[in-house]
């Protein structure tokens, strides 16, 4: 019989954090607050927020959950504002863990394909060795290193080029360019695997249910994402096929001719072997995903 769940989610008013409470029923009760009702770097109030939890979930004969979505995102923003993003992407995290150890609450925290250098030439496993080349990725894998080595019954899962309906995000943001401009260029030599939230927000809930019922997965590194791999501009493609556009609309540039603050990942494709081995439900395709998207 499947563990009933109450489950915290710091970084509630997010893409993701706005899908895992959209899956609220009542098998899963979802506590989402945003940044503004709870910061994670502030002790007193994760304290407090965690605390809450074990007792609700007390309360109602469910088991508590954490699941992080709460992060620093503003990736180029993070080059000249790391103090701020180490804060909230590695500080906050290690805040959490303590609050969790304190309540004997399993913690899922979401991290991020940029952690890894970009280099590979297939799929990133869990166990490849780190390098990130942004203050966005460093900041990330500091968050993971809070978790990992905290001691805490806890769980990392990458993921990576989120969109959903809420907030903003390359779908909404080549929506947008459709209707007002004629052509325009999208890097084609960056490639990684689109996730839809609404996805991983089920995933991370599977494997929620999983930790409360004591069967989390004895590998503590996973990866989520929507199965398959594209580039941006392949993407962007894609979108406008949804839209009705024609897809040669967009043109194909390099990352230098489109120059940014912080430095991508050339190659960020997250290998689903670890997730499926866990025996989770495996993720749908990335255009599965945008189909799916399109149509709700």
């Amino acid at each position: 019989m499947p563990v009933r769940l109450t489950v915290l989610v710091p970084g509630g008013s997010g893409q993701l954090g706005h899908d895992l409470a959209a899956l609220a029923s009542d098998a899963v009760d979802v506590i989402a607050p945003g940044s503004a009702e709870l910061d994670v770097t502030q002790t007193g109030q994760v304290l407090a927020a965690v605390g809450a939890l074990a007792e609700r979930a007390r309360e109602n004969g469910s088991a508590p959950v954490v699941v992080n979505a709460a992060a620093y995102t503003a990736v180029d923003k993070a080059e000249t504002d790391e103090e701020r993003a180490f804060a909230v992407n590695a500080d906050g995290p290690r805040v959490l863990v303590a609050a969790c150890a304190s309540r004997r609450v399993p913690l899922i925290h979401v991290s991020t394909d940029y952690v890894f250098s970009g280099d590979a030439a297939s799929p990133y496993e869990p166990s490849d060795a780190l390098g990130p080349r942004s203050a966005y990725g460093r900041t990330k894998a500091a968050g993971e290193d809070a978790v990992l080595g905290s001691g805490v019954s806890s769980w990392v899962v990458r993921t990576g080029w989120l969109y959903g309906k809420s907030g903003s995000n390359f779908v909404k943001t080549m929506t947008s360019l459709e209707s007002s401009r004629p052509e325009l260029s999208v890097v084609d030599d960056q490639v990684g695997g689109p996730t839809w939230t609404f996805d991983l927000a089920s995933g991370l809930l599977e494997l929620a249910s999983r930790v409360a019922a004591g069967e989390g997965p004895e590998q503590r590194v996973l990866h989520c994402t929507n199965a398959g791999s594209v580039s941006w501009c392949g993407f962007a493609r894609a979108i406008f096929s949804h839209l009705g556009a024609d897809p040669s609309r967009v043109k194909a540039c390099t990352s230098a001719e489109y120059p940014q603050a912080a430095t991508r990942p050339a190659y960020s494709v997250l290998s689903p072997a670890a997730w499926k081995e866990a025996g989770l439900t495996p993720m749908r395709s990335w255009e599965e995903a945008l189909d799916a998207y399109f149509a709700a």
